[in-house]
This record gives structure tokens, sequence and C-alpha cells, in this order.
């Protein structure tokens, strides 16, 4: 697979429709390709999948695999393991913007597989959170993390300014 987006964004195993919804609807506003890995908890034509990003479908470019493994061997370049697990926090990496990267999270019910994190412990990151809760809700962990990789990338072909519909500045 040719991969010409620089951000993208792997589900690995999503459970929650809702979460895959809005998730989607992240990519197509930033630009960003959406991966995701079999098995699902829900069907790709699930109603609330769809309603969550209903308007931005057509907008997204999505790419499914049958395992982790088929992802590995048809991608290349930076991959970044988003967990509660992780030793750095999110915004303390540098995210390389001459090659893809890849930031990659897990199921909603049990986050990445820990033999891959252990593989990949100086690629784990962690979004602050207090330590006596569980997570975040993971369509808001994507959007936290995309938005620090674009920002840091001092958010290339995206909109800086907004305008008012009934009067001007």
């Amino acid at each position: 697979m040719i991969n010409e987006h620089k951000l993208n964004i792997v589900l690995v195993e999503p459970q929650i429709p809702q979460n895959t919804g809005n998730i989607s609807r992240t990519c197509a506003v930033t630009g960003a390709a959406l991966h995701m890995i079999e098995p699902f908890g829900f069907e790709i034509s699930d109603k609330k999948l769809k309603r969550a990003g209903l308007d931005y479908w057509d907008k997204l470019d999505i790419y499914y695999y049958k395992s982790i493994e088929d992802f590995f061997e048809k991608n290349d370049g930076e991959y970044y393991y988003f967990t509660t697990k992780g030793r750095k926090t999110h915004s303390d990496v540098s995210y390389p913007h001459n090659r893809p990267v890849y930031i990659i999270f897990g199921r909603e019910d049990a986050g990445l597989p820990e033999e891959l994190l252990y593989k990949n412990s100086d690629r784990c990151v962690r979004i602050p959170m207090r330590n006596e809760l569980r997570s975040l809700n993971l369509s808001n962990s994507v959007a936290i993390a995309v938005y620090e990789v674009l920002r840091q990338w001092d958010y290339p072909d995206l909109g800086r300014e907004g305008r008012l519909t009934k009067y001007t500045w």
C-alpha cells in the first residue's frame, strides 16, 4: 500500500461504533487517514457508526486490515502507541513530519496488547490523567493526540480563521 498521508490514526479492534464514528469525523476534518484492524465490535454498516460521522463519511480515507500483522506488513513510517501504560507524555514526543506518522490506539476495553507495548516501549506515550481513574474516552484521546501532532506541524492545510455568517469582523 502506498500511503500519501502524513498523519494516520490506527484503531486496533475498536468495539464501540459511536467512538469510531467520532474518530472518523476527526480524521475527515484534519485530513488524517483512518486505519481499522479487525475484529470490530460492530458492523461497518452500523447506523451508530455512520450517524456519528455521517456527513463526512465520503471525505474519509479509510483502510481495513485483517490483523495487526497485516497492518504492519502494508505500512511503513513512525509508530506511536497511545496507552495508559506509557512512560512518556504525548506532548513530550517530537512527531516527525518528513514521513508518515501512525498514532495507534487499542480496544476501548483492553487497550493495546502488552507484548506490543513491551517490544516498543520507547514509542509508548500517555495522555496525562489522574492515576486512580482508568482512562479517557477513546475518541477524546484520539482528538487530543491528533491535534498535538498537528500543532507541532503548525496545522498544515487547516483553516485557522473562522467567519461569522451574519456579520463581518
